[in-house]
């Protein structure tokens, strides 16, 4: 092979090694790193000139009970593989990789090592906010509240299955509550006191999510049970089922079926007896018309199917769950409010609640952040971002939208100071909203200062209602 051959074989290596989705750290004799890829600076938090030709331990904090995979294999000669390592960089964060680490030979000499390594650094601390044990949260049916005939039908239901150990899909738009059923069916169940775990399937790469669900084996270690084996005897909830690629279904239908597991990097199958919940946020047949949800995993999966209405098909339970609602943030922030005035009652019956159950207590919440004492919620004090879907812009109710930003009393003449003070309120409330609430931006398109344009968000209290 001639010069010019060589170099163009090393250029395709190089570009091989910067493209692949794994960390490679290799390192010669003398412990001095010599390759050191994009995937491994970005799992390392680390720039190349901070590594390259540097003494690993110069580097790297492995603490004081475990030693660099990269060393024992130098000094070893031997493979160490599926090994999960935890370590720090140079500027003290923690590491987690499960690591394959190879000597590399010449003529029957260690001239150095390889790491091919997997960030889980992300899934270490999915495993722990992701984890609900059985005394966390004890949603029960009683909390669902609501007179709607659809949402009666999801309750009875749900009680119904809960009796068993069949698989349930729990299909409802996002914010209708899906999760609490699913907590209601666990507590309603003969696995009440076992282990409760939920997982959203849609929060990590496949990569991170298989390893998070099924595990990982270790050489020399104990491992990482998946969420599976944790599960042993309980329940566990699969949030946004439909998010998880088609080959991870697959591997997910077989341990339904099976109900065994076999960690990453594993040989033999763990028995495991879980409840499977699912939930989904669109209809499942449009979703496997997408190629989202495979049929099969569907058909198992909806053994059982909960349709939990949205709130725009429930509209009669709107004034009961603002009730609620107030009274949950008047025990939280020591407030005594009482109710929402007629405006507003009209208004969320008028709404259609994209945002569902969910978004009624966020606004309700956001309502009661703006208020001083008074005890009734007003039209003024809902969040000025959910006004602004009313198609009235947050227009005071006394006012109709004319051309523009411009408008006219509806009801009686404003005295103009009170009328002009309306509509610079108005237009400076639009012009933020057009540019992002990037305040130079604003200033300088209305044709003023900075300065004077936070003089009137101040004034008119702007700021407080958009959380500038």
């Amino acid at each position: 092979m001639n010069a010019k051959s060589l170099e163009s074989l090393l250029t395709m290596y190089k570009e091989i090694l910067e493209k692949i989705e794994l960390g490679v750290h290799v390192i010669d004799s003398n412990e001095r790193t010599v390759i050191y890829n994009q995937k491994m600076r970005e799992i390392e938090g680390m720039d190349i000139e901070d590594v390259l030709d540097k003494n690993l331990m110069d580097v790297f904090d492995f603490g004081a009970t475990q030693e660099s995979t990269l060393l024992q294999v130098l000094k070893s000669g031997e493979s160490i593989q599926n090994v999960k390592q935890s370590y720090f960089n140079n500027r003290g964060q923690e590491i987690t990789t499960i690591n394959h680490t190879f000597p590399i030979e010449e003529n029957g000499i260690v001239i150095g090592a390889v790491e091919i390594a997997k960030d889980v650094t992300k899934l270490e601390k999915m495993i722990q906010e992701n984890m609900y044990k059985k005394d966390d949260i004890r949603y029960t049916f009683d909390q669902i509240l609501g007179e709607n005939p659809l949402l009666k039908e999801a309750i009875e239901t749900g009680k119904r299955a809960a009796r068993t150990a069949s698989s349930v899909l729990i299909i409802g738009e996002i914010g209708t509550g899906k999760e609490l059923f699913a907590h209601s069916i666990h507590n309603g169940s003969p696995r009440a006191d076992e282990v409760f775990l939920s997982q959203n399937c849609a929060a990590l790469p496949d990569t991170l999510m298989e390893t998070l669900l099924f595990g990982v084996e270790g050489e020399g270690t104990e491992g990482r049970p998946g969420l599976f084996e944790q599960a042993h005897g309980g329940t566990i909830l699969l949030d946004e089922i439909d998010s998880l690629s088609p080959a991870l279904q697959t591997k997910l239908l077989k341990v339904i079926q099976e109900k065994k597991v076999r960690r990453e990097g594993g040989k033999t199958d763990i028995f495991v007896d879980v409840r499977v919940l699912a939930t989904i946020s669109e209809d499942p047949i449009d979703a496997i018309a997408a190629g989202s949800l495979r049929k099969d995993l569907y058909y198992r999966l909806s053994v059982v199917s909960i349709f939990i209405p949205p709130l725009r098909e429930r509209k009669e339970d709107i004034d009961l769950l603002t009730s609620v609602f107030i009274e949950k943030y008047n025990h939280l922030f020591g407030m005594e409010v009482s109710a929402v005035n007629e405006e507003v009652k009209n208004y969320f019956q008028e709404y259609d609640w994209p945002g569902n159950i969910r978004e009624l207590e966020h606004v309700i919440e956001g309502a009661m952040n703006l208020m001083d004492h008074e005890e009734v919620i007003s039209f003024d004090h809902l969040p000025i971002q959910f006004r602004n879907k009313s198609g009235s812009g947050g227009l005071p109710s006394n006012l109709e939208r004319v051309e523009g930003f411009l408008y006219q009393p509806a009801k009686a003449i404003l005295p103009l100071d009170d009328y002009i003070q309306e509509a610079e309120t108005y237009y400076i409330t639009k012009a933020l909203q057009h540019h992002d609430f990037n305040v130079t931006k604003t200033a300088k398109a209305l044709g003023m200062s900075r300065q004077n344009l936070q003089y009137r968000i101040r004034k008119y209290n702007i700021g407080k209602a958009i959380n500038l």
